[in-house]
């Protein structure tokens, strides 16, 4: 049997699998490889078995006298495979030294926005149905476009950051379980003291459930608090701070509960829009 192997970006017809009229007529552009798969589709009960696998199309025909094989070429893969690396790279410039967006200025957030978008029209359409492993883990936030308003709730309510309050804001993250359900915001705080006292470090993490709406959005649904100190008094129980009934929390109480949108997502880095406009960019820790 004689077989030939041709790139998918030039694809080639043999005369002896389709007799030369006008609806056979293909060009070497990718039109051309779609036509190919619609005359496929029409003929293959009499005359192919086809196997297709991730990088080549092999069409045999049913006498079995040719074979020809399709490739993908591996410079369209790679060339975007270097654009979303160099991408990534130019958004963690934009946004390092900022302190988590805390000390970022009007051109930071622009920058940081932009080189956001440009990863996210790179990456495509995130599909956490299809993707949702790639969500496990523990995160690291890196940026958040909300910290530059100085208080540590972003765009939501929170405390100050600076002289008013005795408050350093330390790492944050968020540790994801997709098997249970888990989402985990953990922020690391240290609380001055009156002197001669030491800081107080503490470790705060907000329990979450969370549950995905459409293709790339979740809505996560508080549960408790817990504060578990750290440093010189690490050896004191954790402190669980449940969450009060519905009947008894005031309107206005901010549970922590919300929705976002991932925009981007891969093996090591997220990207994030939050209900209130937050952009915030994690890598995996």
């Amino acid at each position: 049997m004689a077989s030939v192997t041709l790139p998918l970006s030039r694809p080639h017809i043999s005369p002896s699998l389709f007799p030369a009229s006008p609806s056979n007529t293909t060009t070497t552009s990718t039109s051309a490889f779609c036509q190919f798969s619609a005359i496929h589709q029409r003929r293959r009960s009499s005359c192919f078995n086809v196997k297709k696998g991730s990088s080549s199309l092999v069409c045999q025909s049913s006498s079995g006298e040719t074979e020809v094989t399709f490739n993908q070429p591996p410079e369209a893969a790679e060339s975007k495979h270097d654009l979303i690396g160099s991408l990534k790279i130019k958004l963690l410039s934009a946004v390092s030294g900022l302190n988590r967006g805390l000390a970022a200025s009007e051109d930071d957030l622009r920058k940081a926005e932009a080189a956001a978008k440009e990863l996210e029209l790179a990456g495509g359409v995130v599909d956490l149905s299809a993707d949702l492993d790639k969500l496990q883990g523990r995160w690291k936030l890196i940026y958040s476009s909300a910290f530059s308003s100085r208080t540590l709730g972003g765009s939501r309510p929170g405390p100050p950051t600076g002289r008013l309050l005795p408050i350093t804001l330390g790492q944050v993250f968020q540790r994801i379980d997709v098997f249970n359900k888990d989402f985990d915001n953990i922020v690391d705080l240290e609380l001055g003291a009156p002197w001669p006292l030491p800081p107080v470090e503490v470790t705060a993490t907000l329990a979450h459930k969370f549950e995905l709406i459409g293709t790339s959005g979740i809505k996560i649904t508080f549960e408790k608090t817990t504060v578990k100190t750290t440093g010189n008094l690490s050896q004191l129980p954790p402190l669980d701070v449940p969450r009060l009934p519905d009947s008894l929390r005031p309107p206005t109480n901010n549970t922590g509960s919300g929705e976002f949108e991932v925009t981007y997502l891969d093996s090591d880095t997220r990207i994030t829009r939050g209900d209130r406009g937050e952009l915030r960019v994690f890598v995996i820790s």
